[in-house]
């Protein structure tokens, strides 16, 4: 009885470490990103300007929920994750972004989704 015990909090103790594991890496098969390269710098730091990293919501003094898209290297951080992505895109399980707002205009999502597909540059 004791070991059937064990076997059963051991399993569980495992199966609760694997699923609270990593963030998912986000999902860009759907982008052809072919002739897109956008950067940090020249495309997705107005995107995240214009509707994100605002004060109340993802900028530097006010990162919501820890996620911080005001700088380069924050932004690259926060978005590798695959949230960032799910949330633009307004998947299920994450908080449709901008929250309260309509989702962002297509060109936008894939400017973003290509520059997290190319490896996230400066």
């Amino acid at each position: 009885m004791r070991n059937a015990l064990f076997i059963v909090l051991a399993f569980s103790i495992i199966i609760g470490t694997v699923s609270c594991g990593k963030d998912e890496a986000p999902d860009t098969s759907a982008y052809d990103c072919t002739n897109l390269t956008p950067t940090y710098t020249n495309t997705v730091k107005a995107i995240f300007d214009a509707s994100c990293a605002f004060s109340g919501c993802h900028g530097g003094g006010s990162a919501e929920e820890g996620v911080d898209l005001s700088s380069y290297s924050s932004a690259r951080s926060a978005s590798l994750n695959g949230k960032v992505l799910a949330s633009m895109e307004h998947k299920s399980g994450v908080k449709a972004m901008p929250q309260g707002g309509a989702k962002l205009p297509a060109e936008q999502i894939a400017a973003v989704a290509c520059w997290i597909k190319n490896g996230a540059p400066e």
